[in-house]
């Protein structure tokens, strides 16, 4: 036998091995969607295969359930690294839920920038949501920052009129800053064409945005809720250019 074969061999029955165990795992990552599928009567968009426990990780409807190979019993709550501590959900949320930033319709946001304006995100909030006010106080102390906020009037019909009032005003951002800031009532009639603030409502439902505030970054992750100025300047100084 000649030498010179043997490592095309060798590369070959490698590629096979690999090849024969590999098909298992996908076999049963595809039994796994199927079978949830049949029990939720609800499209699965991903199924994944985690490191705990024999787990499968299984995203469908905006949410991860977790799941064994028979699908025999499902799972909806946090999973927890037992070495790091790690919320594995959470992170995992976040990739599962992460957008192209750039496809976001930034013409529909009350756009705001300090200084250079070279760091970026955006959030979509309603006027009536205590959490965007909190995360409003906190926004306010950030420099050098371009940060595109959607009206995301899902809390009460007052929400929406609010809404259409800042949309209306001919300062937008700072009627808006004006009473998520400071109280200070919108004084916009709302008669303006606001289908911007329509559309946006749109847009959130197709994002699945069910929460105010919700933030998108540069690099499309998304983060919810009222996250600490600590959070946010770490956040922007990884995605800073992006």
């Amino acid at each position: 036998m000649s030498h010179t074969l043997l490592p095309r061999a060798a590369a070959t029955l490698a590629l096979a091995l690999a090849t024969t165990f590999a098909l298992p795992a996908l076999a049963d990552e595809a039994s796994v969607r199927k079978a949830v599928e049949s029990k939720l009567g609800n499209k699965v968009d991903s199924v994944v295969k985690t490191a705990y426990a024999g787990l499968y990780e299984v995203y469908a409807d905006g949410q991860i359930i977790y799941t064994d190979e028979k699908v025999s019993a499902l799972l909806i709550g946090t999973l927890i690294d037992g070495k790091t501590m790690k919320n594995v959900t959470s992170e995992r949320m976040q990739k599962l839920t992460a957008i192209q930033f750039s496809d976001l319709p930034l013409e529909l946001a009350v756009k705001q920038v300090r200084g250079d304006g070279k760091r970026v995100f955006a959030t979509f909030e309603d006027p009536n949501c205590g959490y965007c006010k909190k995360l409003a106080k906190e926004i306010a102390k950030l420099d050098n920052v371009t940060v595109y906020v959607f009206l995301y009037p899902i809390l009460s019909p007052d929400s929406l009129e609010k809404s259409k009032q800042i949309w209306c005003s001919s300062d937008r951002a700072k009627a808006w800053n004006d009473w998520m800031v400071d109280g200070k009532a919108p004084s916009g009639k709302g008669d303006c064409d606001t289908a911007a603030v329509q559309k946006t409502i749109e847009t959130g439902r197709k994002l699945a945005i069910n929460g105010t505030p919700t933030i998108f970054f540069a690099d499309g992750e998304r983060i919810p809720g009222a996250v600490p100025l600590a959070r946010i300047e770490e956040k922007l100084a990884q995605t800073k250019g992006k």
